[in-house]
């Protein structure tokens, strides 16, 4: 992205809470703390001015003026430490309440119409959208208004100060080929060239940062999410033994991390050379330009010491772009970061499911001319009808890879790969259950009733947990842990089938949701369905052959996207 390209995208991502429905409370805070940086610069002046009556007193030995010039500059020191406290706190503020406005925002774009899921689906090379929406944001909203008011801040102090040095520098005559040259505030002149040439040096020395700081952000979160991979998949790993496959993998990454930071060491360490040269040859510039006028009696103490401190205002207001470029260039790797994400999420939310809806009659199901296919446009599935009374038992089979998982996916609306029409009763509830239920973290009541928000008695909670075979846990519903490592994967799928009782689904679509299950207990939950929900539907993906007991219909799935209904 060149430049003007990041200038729109922070356009962009700037302009969406300033122009919300909070933009006239966030509009009236921002304004009060950029006055409070204002009058902080008002407060500058007066030391400035300060500087002159104290050290011209101190020159003329003026005791008597010692003492209240100390108590003036005590009581301008106290108001100034107290509007620049206040102006960092409320700054903060908007920086809390722009930051949670942005997060809202980019979690309900991220979840709505499963957008998460379809970035997968579709292979984007978006890294960690965890960290683009918990840090970047964050990083995004702090380095913006640290450099808006900073830089609103610094304009007002060179308004400010560049007539203080104007006047206090007054003019300087040159002798050039026999005539006089007089420069008129020769000093904010001087100081003007100075930034300037300062400002093109550090673009110079640090404009490799932009990229530097953008790769060490990936490599930081390819990194920490390795490391999470296996705390999730703890078990498995320690089954396999491969702790030294995955120690492989860890360095493998954090070398990544390092080679880059050993590059953004170095390019920063050029920068801050230059940067802190910069610096202090500013420190001695003013008194070199200011000595002649000193020596020659045109200037007291006070007036020099003056001099000098107006010039640092105006040098430090000048070189703003010099002390930030480092700012600068986060910046500006955090807005090419989210606008990669703002892409990637805008592609998913344009893939559209092909899938049509309409109304069945007597609440069935009816699926006409459907077809599923794969991202890279193999079909799974072609021209497929079946019409599903209410009641239906519906098996799905055939051999791996063959579709059958996304089948389901198309039928819940979540695979954007598919064509044709469904038709589902009016009002019908519909539940879908993975082979690997999802436990939210958190107690096991929120975990039973997931999706649904926790609720109910708990007389009829134990009842539940009774039918499925987990007894056992009912005195521990409001335990908050870890149920995803505390259950076995038999556990978790009979809890799948508590969801059942609680959501009562008119129709259920069952993933090899009883995979983990031994076939007596398999059989026992089944009909323990069909007791307990006698006109609830159900189509199951499996392929164990005592699962035809339970269904009287059977969709047969082969790898050239053909099928067959069979009765059982």
């Amino acid at each position: 992205m060149g430049f003007i390209q990041v200038a729109k995208v922070f356009g962009r991502l700037f302009g969406g809470y300033w122009n919300s429905e909070y933009k006239w409370r966030a509009r009236g805070l921002l304004a009060f703390v950029i006055g409070l940086n204002f009058f902080d610069v008002y407060l500058l002046v007066l030391i400035n001015s300060w500087y002159k009556e104290f050290y011209n007193a101190l020159q003329e030995y003026l005791v008597a003026e010692f003492w209240p010039l100390l108590g003036e500059f005590t009581l301008l020191a106290m108001l100034h430490i107290v509007v620049a406290v206040y102006a960092v706190y409320l700054r903060q503020m908007v920086q809390i309440k722009w930051r949670t406005w942005m997060t809202d925002a980019y979690l309900a774009r991220w979840l709505k119409r499963q957008v998460y899921y379809r970035m997968q689906v579709q292979g984007s090379d978006t890294d960690n959208p965890d960290q683009r929406i918990s840090e970047d944001i964050n990083q995004f909203v702090n380095l913006t208004l640290q450099l808006l008011i900073g830089l609103l801040k610094q304009m007002t102090t060179l308004a400010a100060f560049g007539v203080v040095l104007w006047n206090l520098s007054g003019a300087y005559t040159m002798h050039l080929g026999g005539k006089e040259l007089v420069i008129y505030g020769y000093m904010f002149w001087f100081s003007l060239i100075y930034a300037g040439l300062g400002t093109v040096g550090a673009h110079i020395a640090g404009r490799k940062l932009i990229s530097l700081n953008f790769e060490q952000q990936r490599f930081e979160a390819d990194f920490r999410f390795n490391m999470m991979r296996v705390r999730e998949n703890s078990e498995s790993i320690a089954f396999y033994g491969g702790e030294n496959v995955e120690n492989k993998g860890f360095h493998e990454r954090f070398a990544k991390v390092i080679s880059n930071f050993w590059q953004l060491m170095r390019q920063t360490k050029i920068l801050n050379f230059y940067v802190n040269g910069y610096a202090q040859l500013a420190v001695v510039v003013p008194l070199i330009l200011a000595a002649p006028q000193y020596f020659a009696g045109a200037m007291a103490l006070g007036g020099l010491m003056q001099t000098v401190s107006a010039f640092g205002r105006v040098q430090d207001a000048l070189s703003y772009f010099v002390e930030s470029y480092d700012t600068i260039a986060q910046l500006a790797a955090v807005v090419k970061r989210l606008a990669s994400f703002n892409q990637h999420m805008e592609d998913a939310e344009h893939v559209e499911n092909g899938i049509s809806g309409t109304t069945a009659p007597a609440g069935g199901l009816e699926l006409t001319n459907l077809q599923v296919a794969l991202p890279d446009g193999r079909t799974l599935l072609e021209n497929c009808n079946v019409n599903m009374p209410k009641g239906t038992k519906l098996l799905v089979t055939g051999v791996s890879g063959c579709g059958k998982s996304t089948l389901l996916r198309t039928l819940a609306g979540i695979w954007p790969y598919g064509q044709g029409q469904m038709a589902v009763g009016q009002g019908s509830r519909m539940l879908f259950l993975p082979q690997r239920p999802y436990l939210p973290l958190g107690s096991l009541r929120r975990a039973l009733y997931y999706p649904l928000t926790a609720g109910g008695n708990d007389t009829a909670l134990h009842s539940v947990l009774q039918k499925v075979g987990l007894a056992e846990f009912a005195s521990r519903l409001d335990e908050v842990d870890d149920w995803s490592r505390i259950l076995s994967l038999g556990e978790q799928q009979r809890l799948a089938f508590a969801r059942v009782l609680l959501v009562k689904p008119d129709w259920l679509f069952l993933d090899e949701a009883t995979s983990a299950l031994d076939e007596p207990r398999e059989a026992e939950l089944y009909e323990m369905l069909a007791r307990e929900l006698p006109d609830m539907s159900i189509v199951s993906v499996g392929h164990r052959s005592t699962l035809y007991a339970q269904h009287n219909q059977e969709l047969k799935m082969t790898t050239e996207g053909s099928w067959q209904l069979l009765a059982i």
